[in-house]
Order: structure tokens, then C-alpha cells, then sequence
């Protein structure tokens, strides 16, 4: 081991002795308000305060378990358009979406395929949401369940990247960001109810 090598390896032993001592002595009581608290790093002002250990609040803030892949929404001149993907549920205890949002239309629904009594299917809003068994994922296709923009506040254009939320039944959410691409499917009707 060459000089230089030892002297840096003693350097770190120094530093994390002297880290341990710091952080074990650095504890003040409630009066002691003389050090002002630590300024948050930049870029994390918009992230929300992990709850404490065994607060009550502690596990909604864990991260949910419910993951959107490959999402994309339909580009629309303006009404109403859909958005597509894959929900995995990675947890294991299943979970339900139980309503959706997002800034570019008035409302957002979940939407179903209903069976009509004739044999024809429907696009129709979820009364109960979408449920996700845990370790399963559930497909937001064309055609078949998926999230209905309503009432677009302006065109989604092909590139755009629309943001949207998901409600969980415990009152979590979900955030996801879908950019918007050009299709000649999925151009069912809406039949609410």
C-alpha cells in the first residue's frame, strides 16, 4: 500500500469518526433553537415530507405499489379522447383505482366494456373502478377498459405530454405523465349512464 493510499484511508476513517461523533452529539433539546434547521436541497421543494416511522400517516406516504407502463392518450382536435397503458400492482395486497384526473380535460373516468343484452359491447363508466390483484397488471387498451378524457380544454396534440392522477380506494395517489401520439383506432362511443 503505497503512502498515499494510507493517508487517504486514514482520512476516511478520520472523517466517518468524526461523522458518528457529530451525529451522535449533534442532538439538542426543543429550547435550543439557536441553529436554524438545514435548508432542503434544491430540486426538492415539491417532493412531500416522508411521515415519521409508525405514524399514522407513515404508511400512505410509502410508496404505492401501483406502477403505469408504456402510457400514451390518443391526440384529439378537442370533445373527449382516451388514454391507454398497463397498471402493474406490485404489492401484495390488491389494489383499486377508483378514480382518475388530470389538468388537460374537465373530468376523467374510468371506462369499461358492458355487454349489451343484444351481444354488442359498450364503453361505459366503471361504477366500482379498475381492481388489481396483487402481482397482476391490468391493460388500459383501445377497445376495452381504459381512462376517458372528457370535455379536452384544448387539442392534445401528438408529442404533448398530458399528466394525470389516480385515486386509489385508500386515498393514495398515482402520478404518471402519457405523451399523446396519432391513432386511427379506439374511436368508440361514449354511452354514459
Amino acid at each position: 500500500m503505497s503512502i498515499s493510499s494510507s493517508r487517504s484511508s486514514v482520512l476516511l476513517v478520520l472523517s466517518a469518526a468524526l461523522l458518528g461523533a457529530g451525529l451522535t452529539s449533534g442532538c439538542t433539546s426543543a429550547a435550543d433553537t439557536s441553529d436554524p434547521a438545514p435548508a432542503a436541497p434544491s430540486g426538492t421543494a415539491s417532493a412531500p415530507e416522508a411521515a415519521p416511522a409508525g405514524s399514522p400517516d407513515a404508511a400512505a406516504d410509502a410508496a404505492a405499489p401501483l406502477t403505469m407502463a408504456h402510457p400514451w392518450v390518443k391526440a384529439a382536435d378537442g370533445g373527449m379522447t382516451g388514454a391507454f397503458g398497463t397498471l402493474t400492482n406490485s404489492g401484495t395486497e390488491e389494489v383499486q383505482v377508483v378514480a382518475a384526473a388530470s389538468p388537460a380535460a374537465a373530468s376523467v373516468e374510468l371506462h369499461e366494456t358492458v355487454q349489451q343484452a343484444d351481444g354488442t359491447a359498450v364503453m361505459a363508466e366503471s361504477g366500482g373502478g379498475f381492481t388489481i390483484p396483487a402481482g397482476e397488471t391490468f391493460v388500459l387498451e383501445p377497445g376495452a377498459n381504459h381512462l376517458m378524457l372528457m370535455g379536452l380544454k384544448d387539442p392534445v396534440l401528438a408529442g404533448e405530454e398530458i399528466p394525470f392522477t389516480l385515486t386509489l380506494s385508500d386515498g393514495s395517489t398515482v402520478e404518471f405523465t402519457a405523451p399523446a401520439k396519432d391513432f386511427a383506432g379506439a374511436n368508440e362511443s361514449y354511452h354514459g349512464g
